[in-house]
């Protein structure tokens, strides 16, 4: 596994768990409001390498307790497995981002029992998904992983990263019935990290956030806000 970038230390990125954050480049969507667009729609120079990686976590151990692995979309990567299997054996939690385009790989890590936590983005609702992720998109493939994790073998979360020009009160009631009976449900306020992939995009407003987030509320437990 060649690692691209690497947070040292973070205690929002993984519930619970002091963590660190490794970067996986390569993604199959193009939304252009993406802030990481360097590990989109290139290869930056990897960081480490694996057994790099591996002294780092040693030499920390005692303080992080976790290891969140995001991207780009991690299952791209065809070792993904071992290595999420090689950090639980090493003793540390694993927390995996996936944008759920990759339900058979999202399974098998799951199977496995080598992640402890997954994190799925839900672009948009599913009428306006093709237009969020800048292309073609088999909306199938996202829903045969929201039913997976919905299955409760793994603890989870879905997220929005809401942009005001892309989303609106009513995607957050088709979204909601979308992930009809999960657990927890946050919408996270869009800023510009000055490396989008494209377009001008804005932030909505607090008073936008919890309108939409009131809309979800009848279809998930749990609905909160990220960013605000």
């Amino acid at each position: 596994m060649t690692i691209n970038g690497i947070q040292k230390l973070t205690l929002l990125d993984f519930p619970e768990h002091v963590a660190c954050t490794v970067f996986l480049a390569g993604c199959d969507l193009r939304c252009p409001f993406c802030h990481n667009a360097s590990l989109v729609t290139a290869a930056p120079e990897p960081v480490m390498d694996e057994e790099r990686f591996f002294s780092f976590l040693e030499k920390r151990r005692g303080i992080l307790d976790g290891v969140a692995i995001t991207g780009g979309e991690p299952l791209l990567r065809r070792d993904i497995k071992e290595f999420a299997a090689r950090i639980k054996a090493a003793g540390f939690g694993v927390k995996l981002d996936t944008n759920g385009t990759h339900p058979g790989a999202l399974s098998e890590i799951i199977e496995a029992g080598v992640v402890d936590y997954v994190a799925m983005d839900i672009k948009n609702s599913p009428a306006k998904y093709a237009a969020t992720t800048g292309g073609k998109i088999n909306i199938d493939d996202v829903k045969a992983s929201v039913s997976l994790l919905l299955e409760g073998k793994v603890e989870y979360e879905f997220r929005t990263t809401v942009v005001h020009e892309l989303h609106e009160r009513g995607d957050f009631v088709e979204i909601g019935k979308f992930i009809d009976g999960a657990e927890r449900y946050f919408l996270q306020q869009f800023r510009d990290s000055g490396e989008i992939l494209g377009g001008t995009f804005t932030m909505p407003t607090k008073e936008e956030m919890a309108e939409f987030a009131d809309a979800a509320r009848p279809f998930v437990r749990n609905v909160a806000l990220r960013g605000v």
